[in-house]
């Protein structure tokens, strides 16, 4: 007897765990979709439209170091578009130049990680 209500206590648990679980997945994937949503809503108008791009040094991988600062300038206000190219160790940055520089964005980028591992140079605007 005490060995079914164990197992009966255990499945509920579980239940209620995977059950939890599903709902906090489903929130989390609303919440990145309104993100997404939000990102897509940026407009510059166009006499305010520049175009920076930048040398990169110090990055090891695509996926990781190419994806990060890639992430990092696009989450920066008023930057419409970023592309970084692992292969070329290139940034090219569309952005507002009443609200961001190419100088922040160079600093942007030697920040994300340590602050030591990315250097940029070749800055053209």
């Amino acid at each position: 007897m005490k060995f079914t209500k164990i197992i009966a206590a255990v499945a509920i648990a579980s239940l209620v765990v995977v059950s939890c679980k599903k709902e906090e997945d489903k929130s989390l994937a609303v919440v990145n979709t309104e993100k997404t949503a939000l990102k897509e809503q940026k407009v510059i108008a166009p006499e305010n439209v520049q175009t920076a791009s930048f040398t990169i040094e110090g990055m090891t991988c695509a996926v990781g170091c190419a994806k990060t600062i890639e992430q990092e300038l696009s989450d920066l206000e008023g930057v419409e578009k970023a592309a970084v190219d692992f292969d070329k160790k290139t940034a090219t940055v569309t952005f507002d130049k009443t609200i961001q520089n190419p100088e922040n964005l160079t600093k942007v980028v030697q920040e994300t990680g340590d602050g030591k591992t990315y250097k940029t140079s070749n800055v053209k605007s």
